[in-house]
């Protein structure tokens, strides 16, 4: 005998707690499938659209690494750690080409980039054009980032840069 039927001594009390059981076991389920939703869904706004074409046609290397970043953004702040190495052998550009592609994306607006250490960077994109998480995520993200680099990229050191940076004040705002 189960501890519940002792404490359920009619039919009726026993099926009344196999139903709540099954409510809360659904409330539960819908939940997690709500919370999966946007699961690797990255939202392209109509400028981030309209900002790839202009690049695709003025900047290949800026929309290669533009669009490489906004596949790989964190969902909880829309920003990615990676370094200049990893970079270059996912986009097959070099770290020149990476560094002027990089520049050109923050003087158009596209793009804000801190230096946390060695040839690591955190880029953020602008979060007009590029989203990977819920709106009324953008006004609260923690900056919390997806990294993306080797042993040899120091990722303790750049944890503690990461952290003083944001002592600092450093932000994307």
């Amino acid at each position: 005998m189960e501890p519940t039927d002792t404490l359920l001594k009619t039919p009726e009390e026993r099926m009344q707690m196999r139903d709540l059981i099954n409510e809360e076991r659904e409330k539960a389920q819908k939940t997690y499938e709500k919370s999966r939703q946007n699961e690797g869904f990255t939202q392209v706004y109509e400028k981030g659209w309209i900002r790839l074409r202009i690049l695709i046609a003025q900047n290949k290397s800026a929309a290669i690494l533009y669009s490489y970043l906004a596949q790989h953004i964190d969902a909880s702040c829309g920003a990615v750690v990676a370094s200049q190495e990893l970079l270059g052998e996912e986009t097959g550009l070099s770290r020149t080409t990476l560094w002027r592609a990089s520049k050109y994306l923050e003087e158009v607006g596209a793009l804000i980039r801190f230096k946390v250490g060695g040839s690591v960077y955190a880029y953020a994109l602008n979060e007009t054009e590029i989203w990977k998480s819920w709106d009324s995520a953008k006004e609260t993200a923690a900056f919390r980032t997806k990294t993306l680099a080797r042993k040899s990229d120091q990722p303790g050191h750049v944890r503690r840069r990461i952290k003083v940076m944001l002592k600092d004040g450093g932000d994307a705002q």
